[in-house]
């Protein structure tokens, strides 16, 4: 069979067949596998938790379906806003559990504070901050991160981290999802509910979650798709517009951050074209054309999703066992 031809439908989808195929999958799972008889859903108000949350109420319905809603006090301001209002939209039972204190006692915004202090020694109360990635598309080999802090008069302070102090800082940060996963794995057990993840195809591809954290669950629904199918995905499942429309941010750093600031290479609809290319075999110069980038923009794109890859293999890999053991019959 000859290959496809490279274009933006390639990642088009037949929505009704894939959201009858997830529901199905969902509920064999649930029956057959995990044995459980509902999900926990962590909804953040971003696209792939909004998504997940319908795909849920389709399969099980909404009854059976338990959201959780966990800001802490450097969520960006509407992050509770839009998740209520998907799990309004679908009549789900929610919970509000602010993970502010727990952060504080675990010593996570003072562990947080210490790092960049290290880069930025003025760095304290009423300061915000994030870090970014330098720019792949720009230059060859490894990249970059730089941390952007803003003091409390406004002025803006970007400086590139060490090793260290950034391995501190996303240490850190992961304290987050990790103690959000434990909410998750509580109220799932004393529900007999199973966990539902949220990432979509190009995050789990390419490493982007936590250890632990929100890369732990019990099934993961829209992982083998693309974020762009997505975004479609959840309009045609009744995610409200306001958040269909919404560009992805990562809604960890108490400055606001677009997933291609702090990860990825591209906008996720360039990413995810990039990706599907690399997937399938196209050459640079036939993605290019339709990117509006050079080939040699693109294969260094293709350079950093192996680099990717082959950094974050750790996060994907079981424990590691001394020896094999197998079931005694």
């Amino acid at each position: 069979m000859a290959k496809k031809l490279f274009s933006k439908d390639v990642l088009d989808i037949d929505l009704d067949k894939e959201v009858q195929i997830i529901i199905e999958q969902i509920r064999e799972a649930l029956s057959k596998k995990l044995k459980r008889r509902g999900l926990v859903v962590a909804l953040s108000g971003g696209i792939d938790s909004s998504a997940t949350t319908a795909l849920a109420v389709k399969a099980v319905g909404p009854e059976k379906v338990l959201i959780l809603l966990m800001p802490e006090k450097q969520s960006a301001d509407d992050t509770l806003k839009l998740s209520t209002m998907v799990a309004e939209k679908f009549r789900v039972e929610y919970i509000y559990e602010d993970i502010t204190e727990i952060l504080t006692s675990v010593g996570f915004y003072k562990r947080y504070n210490n790092a960049v202090q290290s880069v930025i020694p003025d760095y304290s109360e009423g300061w915000k901050s994030k870090i970014v990635i330098s720019n792949t598309l720009e230059h060859k080999g490894f990249n970059y991160f730089y941390i952007v802090a803003r003091n409390p008069g406004g002025k803006h302070i970007k400086k590139r981290l060490p090793l260290k102090a950034y391995l501190e800082i996303v240490a850190a940060t992961n304290f987050k999802q990790r103690i959000r996963k434990m909410l998750e794995y509580y109220h799932a057990d004393r529900m007999n509910y199973a966990v539902g993840g949220t990432p979509n195809r190009l995050e789990y591809d390419q490493g982007f979650f936590v250890k632990l954290g929100d890369g732990a669950a019990d099934i993961k629904p829209i992982a083998h798709l693309y974020k762009t199918q997505v975004y479609k995905l959840a309009a045609f499942l009744g995610v409200p517009e306001q958040i269909c429309k919404r560009s992805p941010t990562t809604d960890t750093y108490s400055l606001p951050q677009g997933q291609d600031e702090f990860y990825f290479s591209l906008p996720y609809d360039k990413m995810d074209l990039c990706l599907y290319g690399k997937n399938n075999g196209f050459l640079p110069e036939e993605v290019s054309k339709l990117l509006e980038l050079t080939p040699a923009q693109v294969q260094r794109v293709y350079d950093d999703i192996d680099a990717k890859r082959s950094a974050t293999k750790y996060l994907h890999i079981e424990p590691v066992l001394i020896k094999d053991i197998k079931e005694i019959k």
